[in-house]
């Protein structure tokens, strides 16, 4: 795959990223690939790394929509985990063929919209590739593949945003799920692109929102908050705030509240 880095351009440009980085880090176990349009938006949720001990490969998607329908977004390539190890070197190789840009990925394209569901006639991508390879040779790699949804290791915008006073309202932050989601992703939002699936504007304000919405979890530790989701300006919110410092332990929601200020 080495020798592909140059045409490997667009969504693929992670593979041969990802190879370097495992290559000149061995002495990191995981390796987490998150897209730049996508927002951390619960800032206590910790991964539960010990669940992933057997797998080399964790990411977000659903078996059923996998194996039963054989879905193009079956699977989300946009944050995923990849374990620092030879079978994920392997992966990579065995994922990267349909990616060179030029002919190599328009011919690949087609086939991969001939097999799976739902997917539109464009040249090929790594989330379709990905899934394409994972259903043809299911045997080879499927015992070292974690496929998660237990929490939002990528939560699709356009259904959580307008649901964040809800969320705040209801539930609190460490669920990680639709309840309160630990990643907030944009696709099919492109503000700096000529083309995108939904208008700028609203790409735009939903991006701020989440911003806000995640950026509140961390200032409410010092007593403040923005005066709402889609204003820059802080306002405080407890009388203590004279001197924040002095309380962050008290207001720490990483902490059981028995443990709080001991």
């Amino acid at each position: 795959m080495a020798h592909l880095d140059k045409e490997l351009a667009g969504y693929w440009a992670k593979l041969p990223l990802i190879r370097r980085l495992m290559l000149s880090h061995p002495e990191v176990e995981w390796i987490w690939w998150m897209d730049s349009d996508a927002l951390f938006t619960d800032m206590v949720f910790e991964i539960p790394l010990s669940k992933y001990n057997d797998y080399n490969l964790v990411i977000h998607g659903y078996p059923d929509l996998l194996f039963d329908q054989k879905s193009w977004i079956a699977l989300n390539t946009g944050s995923f985990l990849f374990r620092n190890c030879q079978w994920s070197l392997d992966l990579l190789d065995a994922w990267a063929p349909m990616g060179p840009k030029g002919p190599v990925r328009e011919e690949a394209g087609k086939v991969l919209t001939a097999n799976l569901k739902g997917r539109p006639a464009f040249e090929a991508d790594d989330q379709s590739a990905l899934i394409y390879l994972l259903i043809s040779q299911k045997d080879k790699w499927m015992n070292k593949v974690f496929i998660e949804n237990s929490y939002y290791l990528h939560g699709y915008w356009a259904g959580l945003v307008d649901r964040y006073e809800e969320m705040i309202e209801k539930y609190h932050p460490g669920l990680g799920d639709e309840r309160w989601p630990f990643v907030t992703h944009f696709v099919g939002c492109k503000p700096c692109g000529s083309y995108g699936d939904y208008p700028v504007e609203r790409c735009l304000s939903s991006m701020e929102r989440a911003f806000n919405f995640a950026d509140n979890q961390v200032l409410n530790l010092y007593g403040f908050r923005h005066r709402g989701l889609l204003s820059p300006k802080i306002k405080r919110v407890r009388n203590e705030t004279v001197t924040p410092l002095e309380f962050v332990d008290q207001f720490d929601i990483r902490r059981p509240v028995d443990q709080r200020g001991s």
